[in-house]
């Protein structure tokens, strides 16, 4: 305990050690007269005036901390299981003319170049247009040429997720999770790969070809091999094999080679014994095995299934979406239900591919920040140095990241582990109050799609959310308080 007389030696006797704050005025005057100077990384809250009472409100709200405690036991808990391949028709209910989309609601109107590329070719896939054009004239009239009306909502909405665009259309096959625990499901299309895909707005022949491949053969060769694999030794633990290959130097979200191997390695036998034509099975291992991101699409649902197990406590602070649909970024948290907390998406900066350079690239789009969401990604960039060669920096900047968020996030994943941090918990559960109170915003490693309809991808780089997203959720969880 600090006595009265210790107190006053601060105003008699010279100080051996201070510690500052802010400017560097006072630490600069004390370093020159040789005082032993510990320099503290302090910026005031986010927001304006109005903040400090709602920061106030939340924080002394009596329901928080129990409430907090439960939402993230819930994320942690959650299991993650691969138990079926199928059409979005068939999972989500999709009829002709309906559309998802990454990130929060929009129109067309307010789409971005990549997200309206994405749709003109999703229409073009449907047979709802026999070219772009009229693919986009159907899209701005919302209905198209054959008469069907055309509808668009948020992937979140239907239990799913979607990269980059995002775009999930009745004839997508995709991955469908469950989780063991909590009993939720959720559905994320196959990976079509890198360049020019449906995924980055790109909706030419090559891209429509693919992706009838992949309805034709590629999917229903999954759904029989996955099947298989349930009947004969149970559901595929995604779970698991995030954990280890986070193990194995990836992160989750712009690198997933780790996690795609493994997954090939349980599916070829099955593949090898469906007595499919020799020659498809060999495509499909090709497809799989060529694409280092083809476990991203298993990953990102994983999250979803753990994030919307913490979803809907009252009085939590945890955050359980981030999601951008190429304008707008959005933020859902426990507390507040189903609002979004959205303002205008930022872009990210990084490494370009080719001769794209950052005129070409469009705001930040995609639900793949799920993946940091639920405490991978750029959050355990820590476990994955070599991804800075993917997104810029160097691989001291990873580790830094990574121990930056432990200051935002309300615990520590026990499944998900950092080697190079001592098998430390990856920093999970972001936290409204902490982020205002810190400034220090979430970060984001993630692929940059060209601005233009059309293009496809064009780099990838690293982003943060737009503060607003946070104030304005504490202002929601504010006006919830007693």
């Amino acid at each position: 305990m600090t006595g009265l007389s210790d107190l006053r030696g601060l105003l008699t006797d010279a100080p051996t050690s201070v510690v500052t704050a802010g400017v560097d005025l006072l630490a600069d005057a004390l370093s020159a007269q040789a005082v032993d100077v510990h320099r503290v990384d302090w910026r005031p809250p986010l927001g304006g005036a109005e903040v400090p009472a709602q920061l106030g409100a939340v924080l002394t709200d009596p329901r928080r901390v129990t409430a907090n405690a439960t939402a993230l036991s819930r994320v942690l808990a959650a299991g993650a299981e691969l138990v079926d391949v199928v059409p979005a028709s068939q999972a989500l209910g999709l009829r002709p003319g309906s559309f998802l989309h990454a990130g929060p609601p929009i129109d067309f109107e307010r789409a971005s170049g990549p997200l309206r590329g994405a749709l003109i070719g999703a229409m073009v896939l449907e047979g709802l247009a026999g070219d772009p054009a009229d693919a986009e004239a159907g899209l701005v009239a919302g209905q198209a040429l054959s008469g069907e009306g055309i509808s668009l909502d948020s992937c979140h909405h239907h239990a799913a997720v979607g990269p980059m665009a995002g775009v999930i259309s009745p004839s997508q096959w995709g991955f469908v999770l469950r989780d063991p625990v909590h009993g939720g499901t959720a559905f994320c299309t196959l990976n079509e790969g890198l360049g020019k895909v449906l995924r980055y707005g790109a909706y030419g022949p090559d891209v429509i070809d693919r992706l009838r491949w992949m309805s034709a053969v590629l999917g229903p060769l999954l759904q029989q091999a996955v099947r298989r694999r349930v009947e004969r030794a149970g559901p595929l633990d995604i779970r698991a094999i995030v954990a280890q290959m986070l193990q194995m130097g990836d992160e989750g979200h712009n690198r997933n080679r780790a996690g795609t191997m493994m997954l090939v390695r349980e599916l070829v036998p099955e593949l090898l014994d469906l007595g499919a034509p020799p020659s498809d099975v060999a495509d499909v291992v090709r497809f799989c095995n060529g694409n280092d991101h083809f476990f991203l699409n298993l990953v990102m649902p994983a999250c979803k299934l753990a994030l919307d197990a913490g979803r809907d406590v009252p009085g939590s602070t945890l955050v359980v979406a981030m999601a951008r649909n190429g304008t707008d970024f959005g933020i859902q948290v426990s507390g507040t239900g189903d609002d979004w907390f959205t303002a205008p998406a930022n872009t990210p900066q990084g490494l370009f591919l080719g001769d794209f350079g950052p005129d070409d690239a469009n705001p930040d789009i995609g639900d793949s920040a799920i993946t940091e969401t639920g405490g991978i990604g750029g959050f355990a960039m820590a476990a994955a140095p070599a991804i800075v060669k993917f997104v810029g920096g160097e691989a001291d900047d990873a580790l830094a990241t990574t121990r930056r968020m432990y200051d935002i996030t309300l615990g520590e994943h026990p499944i998900y582990q950092i080697p190079v941090l001592g098998f430390r918990g990856t920093p999970t559960g972001i936290d409204v109050t902490a982020v205002v109170r810190t400034s220090i915003l979430p970060v984001i490693n993630t692929g940059m799609a060209g601005r233009v309809a059309g293009t496809g991808q064009v780099g990838a780089g690293l982003v943060s959310p737009p503060q607003e997203c946070f104030t304005q959720a504490l202002q929601g969880l504010a006006e919830r308080t007693g």
